[in-house]
């Protein structure tokens, strides 16, 4: 079981960064790839980024390339998303999530992962 907590969102202007930490507990942390989703309001949830058990591969949202980064620190547990040049389309809720069966990087977009955090809202104001 993992269990996953989101924290670092809020209401920033538009250009303006901001990073996300995903704090996890469980013992096989390291040995997931770890992904963050996004949920504007009234729309799907959809894909931002990912990266694997490592860290050593990463894979982005074309709307959020070159602007996020997502990276992992195995001995925090924890995974961020640096967020920079926010747009007001950045707006929504973000959700962190954990599987430790996607192996394959053309799978990491897919919402089937097995653990989801709460979310935390991001507003970026124009």
């Amino acid at each position: 079981q993992v269990q996953l907590v989101e924290s670092g969102g809020g209401l920033v202007q538009a250009g303006d960064s901001l990073r996300l930490s995903c704090a996890a507990s469980g013992r096989t942390f390291s040995m997931y790839t770890m992904g963050w989703f996004r949920q504007p309001p009234g729309l799907e949830r959809e894909f931002v980024a990912a990266i694997s058990w490592n860290g050593g591969t990463t894979v982005y949202a074309d709307t959020v390339k070159g602007r996020f980064t997502i990276s992992r620190e195995h001995a925090k547990n924890t995974v961020y998303l640096q967020m920079n040049i926010l747009k007001p389309e950045d707006t929504a809720v973000y959700y962190c999530a954990a599987d430790p069966q996607k192996r394959y990087t053309n799978t990491w977009y897919r919402t089937d992962y097995d653990y989801w955090g709460q979310g935390t809202q991001v507003t970026v104001s124009s």
